[in-house]
């Protein structure tokens, strides 16, 4: 349960990321809540004694952890310390949020899946990562689980939006420089709009229903990133005649799932919750971003 304070407490780490920036700009209209972000600069979340510190200080209702190890591709050499952020850290800000009686909000990754099936993944599938990053998620998952009951585990997949590195960022680079690319068909999931994750991550503190748990949130719809592509290269007339094929297989170094659809029916069932599809949401940030 979270605290009853008049002037609710929130606490955002990874401030400086994607996901951490959009849920910032979500809150902005939260009239009445004391809203306290921290970057990694700010704040090392494997520093215990300093997590320690900031929670005696703030006594937060609700802690957002949108710090995290991301790179997929450099985990497979650093799995260390991508379990140490993904993982230890996590356990640590569980530990303490049991102490302060503070909900945690851990956005997780829908690679915690091996992509074996063909149909959308619920929250009951069990998982079976291919690779350090989702390894180090599922641990970061299974830590919660062990020691807390008031948190929402939010997995998503394919985040996007106009802040930092992403797929869509890059593309949009490259399209606006009328780069020839060759874009992967062998893997099928769903471009996730960063922001509309955000704003169902805020409207579960706003709402407060108290329903936790493990809940799956992505965009609607299904996608290759071939497909992606070509919705962002379709979606602007402002690009250069850029060159767009197809292979059906790409070259990394961490394996990734070939199906990782993540089945949104839980999400929509206990809240209600309105999840547009990827390509409308795609278009409206295209919209105010270009």
């Amino acid at each position: 349960m979270p605290n009853t304070s008049h002037i609710p407490t929130i606490i955002v780490t990874g401030s400086g990321g994607q996901l951490g920036q959009c849920v910032i700009l979500a809150l902005r209209d939260f009239e009445g809540a004391n809203i306290l972000t921290f970057g990694k600069d700010e704040l090392d979340i494997t520093d215990f004694k300093a997590l320690e510190r900031l929670f005696q200080k703030t006594n937060p209702d609700y802690f957002i952890n949108c710090a995290a190890y991301t790179n997929v591709e450099q985990a497979e050499s650093e799995s260390d310390i991508a379990l140490l952020v993904n993982a230890t850290a996590t356990e640590g800000i569980a530990s303490l949020c049991v102490l302060h009686n503070t909900v945690l909000i851990f956005p997780s990754t829908d690679y915690v899946f091996d992509g074996k099936t063909k149909t959308p993944y619920t929250e009951h599938a069990q998982p079976s990562p291919l690779n350090a990053y989702g390894a180090s998620k599922l641990a970061g998952e299974q830590a919660i689980e062990a020691i807390m009951t008031d948190y929402y585990i939010i997995r998503t997949s394919w985040l996007y939006s106009e802040f930092g590195h992403n797929f869509y960022n890059s593309m949009v680079a490259k399209f606006k420089a009328g780069t020839q690319l060759t874009i992967t068909t062998e893997q099928i999931g769903t471009p996730t709009n960063a922001h509309d994750l955000a704003a169902f991550i805020v409207s579960l503190i706003k709402n407060k229903p108290e329903a936790y748990g493990l809940y799956h949130y992505s965009n609607m719809g299904e996608a290759t990133w071939y497909d992606f592509a070509q919705a962002i290269y379709d979606f602007s007339s402002s690009f250069k005649a850029a060159s767009l094929g197809t292979t059906n297989h790409y070259a990394t170094f961490a394996a990734r799932p070939a199906y990782s659809v993540l089945s949104k029916d839980k999400c929509i069932k206990v809240f209600g919750t309105t999840v547009p599809h990827w390509k409308e949401s795609l278009k409206q940030l295209m919209t105010h971003h270009l």
